[in-house]
């Protein structure tokens, strides 16, 4: 199974809502983790997207190698432990999925950067702590701990993209909140999303 759908969005920039109107219009999504090959021993208590897309490239060269069964994914990030891996800002790895994967779409899922970081802050610790402690593309240590310093983040991963997949016709930014957002990842996609809504919504954010 090729892959036919990647999403380069940051955390918290509605990447749950997509993978869920992906699984709703047919596609078989790996969000972040596969929680179902987690097993209660060293190394196998999480299994992360982002870590098996490495995985393949760098054993197999094929960074869908260790992720068959899948077609789409929607969140490739992760910090965990000492790891932080970022796959959306890897334009080599990009490149290599874009090759393997002919007609591969890239997605970006975005939001208004100040609600986008008033939901990492409000996530548990990923803006308070994780961020800040980890090294992260764009992001060094010791940075990102404000939100000031967080939407200079966000702002400039999504003016990156833009910049990578100039002129790109299988590359789609889209803020989640728009109105039309459903029609036109259906219209980019050349399929019918039956579901277009909110997931994983972050509560304590909201109020």
């Amino acid at each position: 199974m090729s892959l036919k759908v990647i999403n380069l969005g940051l955390p918290k920039s509605g990447t749950t809502t997509l993978g869920k109107a992906l699984s709703q219009a047919g596609y078989s999504v790996a969000d972040h983790r596969l929680r179902d090959r987690e097993e209660d021993k060293p190394g196998k208590r999480r299994i992360f997207v982002g870590s098996l897309l490495y995985k393949g490239l760098y054993e197999r060269g094929d960074p869908m190698a260790y992720l068959d069964g899948f077609d789409a994914l929607s969140e490739v990030s992760f910090i965990h432990g000492k790891f932080s891996v970022w796959p959306q800002f890897d334009f080599a790895l990009l490149k290599v999925l874009k090759d393997l994967n002919p007609g591969l779409k890239f997605i970006a899922t975005r939001r208004d950067a100040a609600s986008h970081s008033k939901s990492i802050m409000a996530w548990n610790n990923l803006g308070t702590a994780r961020l800040p402690a980890s090294t992260v593309p764009g992001l060094p240590i010791g940075y990102g701990k404000t939100p000031e310093q967080q939407m200079i983040w966000i702002d400039g991963h999504y003016e990156a993209l833009k910049h990578w997949f100039r002129e790109d016709p299988d590359y789609l930014e889209i803020n989640v909140a728009d109105a039309g957002a459903q029609a036109r990842v259906g219209a980019f996609l050349g399929r019918d999303l039956p579901w277009w809504g909110q997931a994983n919504v972050n509560r304590k954010a909201r109020s």
